[in-house]
């Protein structure tokens, strides 16, 4: 038995489909109810409290582990996530860290990222941390100015950085938990090249057949934008990898195809199977 959490989100939805149809038996957590594929159990979880995992983690082998806004929740303690893996029986834990942690290692949520991956090298358990850079589906956030004006609105757009499409993050996810060859990895992964704001809406574009355009918004104005869903720290380190990458940000890494023996998908293959998103 393999636990997914955040397994209704842009990585746990694949990564839960790819173990499926692999033949493991799959618990999907989430923290609300959840439609999930034939033959998988959903299980309701707050990560915040680790506790509630308990019933997920009963006769589970693996756990992949994505926390999200639960690395800061108030009062949380992933750590605690991980005594309870041990204390279940879990032999082997996937975490989905961030680049970050080697790029910009200094802001809060890395050094907060960056512990737990300490803890669970040190804990005794198998295990294997993932560490993808900005995701293909972060353009996600363009999709209602697309449908409605046929624009895309970003800071800094000739600025790129090799964005990472969230259904290779779960296939190497999907390979870590069940290949032993992967114990003790530390993958970062990166898409195949460096894309900017202007040339994904460009690919956006030719997914849809129909025109977009592109339009530079100022630093201002996108922290204002962003502020309303995000905390202003969070915000300001965000624009500064956007508009200044370091050379680590903008690496393309060959981890992908070191697991998945096939290069990372291009953010035009991403933008045409999300299509419907934009219309």
């Amino acid at each position: 038995m393999i636990v997914v959490t955040g397994a209704t989100g842009n990585i746990g939805r694949p990564l839960t489909q790819a173990l499926t149809e692999a033949g493991q038996q799959v618990k999907a957590v989430s923290r609300h109810t959840a439609a999930v594929p034939n033959g998988v159990r959903h299980v309701a979880a707050d990560l915040a409290k680790p506790a509630s995992l308990k019933p997920a983690l009963d006769g589970a082998k693996a756990l992949f582990l994505l926390l999200s806004g639960d690395l800061h929740a108030t009062g949380a303690s992933p750590a605690d996530i991980i005594s309870e893996a041990a204390n279940s029986g879990v032999r082997r834990v996937v975490l989905l860290s961030t680049l970050g942690v080697v790029t910009r290692p200094f802001g809060s949520t890395r050094i907060a990222m960056r512990a737990l991956e300490d803890t669970l090298r040190e804990s005794g358990l198998e295990w294997a941390i993932l560490r993808p850079g900005g995701f293909a589906s972060n353009a996600l956030w363009w999709a209602e100015s697309v449908r409605a004006q046929q624009v895309v609105a970003a800071p800094f757009g000739d600025v790129g950085v090799p964005i990472i499409d969230p259904a290779d993050i779960a296939e190497v996810a999907a390979a870590c938990l069940v290949d032993d060859r992967h114990t003790g990895g530390l993958y970062e992964l990166t898409g195949p090249e460096v894309i900017t704001p202007r040339q994904q809406a460009a690919a956006i574009a030719a997914a849809l057949g129909s025109p977009v355009r592109f339009h530079e918004l100022t630093r201002d104005e996108a922290k204002a934008a962003m502020t309303q869903n995000m905390p202003a720290e969070l915000a300001d380190d965000t624009l500064d990898i956007l508009g200044s990458p370091s050379p680590a940000e903008l690496r393309v890494s060959p981890d992908v195809e070191r697991v998945l023996g096939r290069a990372p998908r291009p953010f035009a293959n991403w933008a045409a199977r999300n299509v419907a998103a934009f219309r």
